[in-house]
């Protein structure tokens, strides 16, 4: 009930300041830039989502796999390989989840869609050079080493 009162006070006292800034010509400008100035910059990194859900599954205790980690050198053109390869890795980590009933079970799911939306939405190269590895090609390595690469190949990604 809380909650709710103050959502509905929140939202008056938008309606009240939108409501005066759109009555002259220097609130409605500063109305459109607030407006598109954060979607600007929140479009810079598709991954941004997923970014946040690693963090939060980082240090899960209840997920013990090993998984082919890719490395986080790998040349600009096996980018998208790369990324697949983790993002099949974390169904794998799904699969053990609902196996072992983990805590952070839609974490790991939420990763993974919005992985995969973040692959599609990019097609960050559409052709795979020969040179590119298989999945099953890399090293395998436990979890925490498996996330901390899979960070790293995002930040990478988003520069």
């Amino acid at each position: 009930q809380k909650t709710h009162l103050k959502s509905i006070c929140l939202q008056y006292q938008l309606y009240l300041l939108l409501n005066s800034l759109l009555k002259n010509e220097m609130g409605l400008i500063i109305f459109f830039l607030c407006a598109y100035v954060p979607k600007t910059a929140a479009g810079h990194c598709k991954w941004t989502e997923v970014l946040k859900d690693l963090e939060l599954i980082q240090t899960s205790k209840d997920i013990d796999v090993s998984l082919y980690t890719a490395n986080t050198d790998e040349d600009k053109e096996c980018q998208e390989p790369v990324m697949r390869c983790f993002l099949l890795e974390m169904k794998v980590i799904l699969q053990e989840c609902h196996i072992k009933n983990c805590s952070k079970t839609q974490d790991v799911l939420n990763i993974w869609k919005n992985g995969n939306a973040s692959l599609e939405n990019n097609k960050l190269n559409s052709t795979t050079s020969a040179k590119c590895k298989e999945c099953e090609e890399y090293e395998e390595k436990n979890f925490t080493e498996f996330i901390q690469s899979f960070v790293k190949v995002i930040q990478r990604e988003c520069k």
